[in-house]
């Protein structure tokens, strides 16, 4: 098998994405059963900030853990902020904005959708990360919603808990995630404010949204997150809630990033990281993500990477959810498996993961889907390493879902299929592309 051959330098990208930097802990995390107990137990060990965004907030279930922590914390002084989309979590149950009252949880749903709903364009611009920060000491960033593994918005009430990842990150990109944050944040407040009439007051939390300086970053986290003249003091180190153990699921002095998209100053970050990853691919690239239906550039970066030798295995949600991200996908799959490119849909539950591997050499966990929803309109963060250990970590679990849990696509198959349902696909695939050009993008 070939290897090593050229890259199209139409997909070469050299603007900059923030470098992996030395000197992080990293742990993965399967599901809702590993990823809530690990936020429980950094919430309880709290002592100044918890601050968590999501999707999806269901409050029931496993989950209901998490929103426990939250309250405790709160009702012992801890400063709980909790930020929701408005789509994913379009309303807050009674009981929990009560309770999050009496506690001091403070709330906010971003971007809730007015009476047209999501027939308005600009309200596909979602909050899909899903990230927490306690104490500006310890991160968490995946994929995985505060939901429990067993129940599905779309599917119902599953027979097996959901796939999905997640990491527990301790290491500078946690600052990185602070400040994204507490942008965020503060953003919300001006809205809120402006939105009450009390514009000097908007006026303040918009300036507190603002880029800073470095110094004065630094000054205005001192206070929050530690009261202290150091982020990471003694106290909290010896805590021990910082630390993750090296073992079968966690390494430590990692080189990693945070990456992220939004709508202003990080449009495309993610998928440059993604493209110079699969466009530098030599031996093997690993990808498994919920929604797929990547655009032209991801295409032709698998295809190409396909054709020089390189083993390319995706790992696909089965199950269908919705006609668009059904039907859409299609014709996506038949090129990419005519391509000589491995597909194998997941079988024995739902799938929600947006996780990669390349080369055993470059891994990302995150909220990122490789479909236009993901790249284009959401605000999405992932962790991107080029730590050899934690890759082959990953590696090593996927290799072993692919081939226990994968139904491979068969190219003769897909394209053999009833001509109304390849109809429906191709519908299914333009309907998305004029949508997409209709909002200015082009796909």
């Amino acid at each position: 098998m070939k290897t090593g051959g050229p890259v199209d330098p139409s997909l070469a990208d050299d603007r900059p994405v923030a470098p992996p930097r030395p000197g992080h802990q990293l742990l993965l995390l399967e599901g809702g059963d590993a990823l809530f107990p690990a936020l429980v137990e950094a919430m309880d060990a709290a002592r100044r900030v918890v601050h968590v965004e999501t999707y999806i907030f269901e409050f029931a279930g496993s989950a209901l853990s998490v929103a426990e922590a939250m309250e405790r914390a709160a009702r012992r002084g801890v400063l709980v902020r909790l930020v929701v989309d408005g789509v994913g979590t379009p309303r807050v149950p009674e009981e929990w904005q009560r309770r999050f009252a009496e506690a001091g949880v403070r709330w906010r749903v971003y971007a809730p959708l007015g009476g047209l709903g999501l027939l308005i364009p600009s309200s596909w611009r979602r909050l899909h990360r899903k990230l927490c920060v306690v104490d500006g000491l310890v991160g968490f960033c995946g994929g995985i919603n505060l939901i429990d593994d067993r129940d599905d918005v779309a599917l119902g009430r599953l027979e097996v808990p959901r796939l999905d990842f997640a990491l527990r990150v301790a290491g500078p990109l946690v600052d990185d995630m602070v400040d994204t944050m507490e942008t965020l944040w503060w953003r919300l407040q001006a809205v809120r404010k402006a939105r009450e009439r009390e514009f000097r007051a908007a006026w303040e939390a918009f300036k507190e949204a603002q880029p800073v300086g470095d110094f004065t970053r630094l000054l205005r986290k001192v206070e929050l997150y530690t009261g202290l003249g150091s982020r990471v003091n003694a106290d909290a180190e010896a805590s021990g809630s910082v630390l993750v153990s090296e073992g079968p699921l966690g390494v430590n002095d990692a080189r990693a990033t945070l990456l992220l998209r939004d709508n202003v100053s990080h449009r495309h970050d993610i998928e440059r990281a993604y493209l110079k990853a699969l466009g530098t691919a030599r031996h093997d690239i690993v990808i498994a993500n919920a929604y797929f239906i990547p655009g032209r550039k991801l295409r032709k970066a698998l295809t190409m990477a396909a054709a020089r030798g390189v083993r390319v295995r995706l790992m696909m949600q089965g199950r269908y959810e919705n006609f668009f991200q059904y039907r859409a996908a299609r014709p996506v799959y038949q090129r990419l498996v005519d391509a000589g490119i491995d597909i194998r849909e997941y079988a024995p539950s739902a799938l929600h993961a947006k996780v990669a591997v390349v080369d055993r050499a470059w891994a990302t966990v995150g909220s990122t889907n490789l479909d236009p929803l993901s790249l284009l309109l959401a605000r999405e963060a992932n962790v991107m390493t080029t730590d050899r250990r934690f890759a082959e970590l990953l590696h090593q679990r996927l290799d072993v879902l692919l081939e226990h849990a994968g139904q491979k696509l068969d190219a003769r198959v897909l394209g053999s299929r009833p001509w109304h349902q390849r109809l429906l696909d191709r519908i299914a695939f333009m309907a998305m592309r004029t949508l997409l050009f209709l909002t200015g993008h082009r796909y």
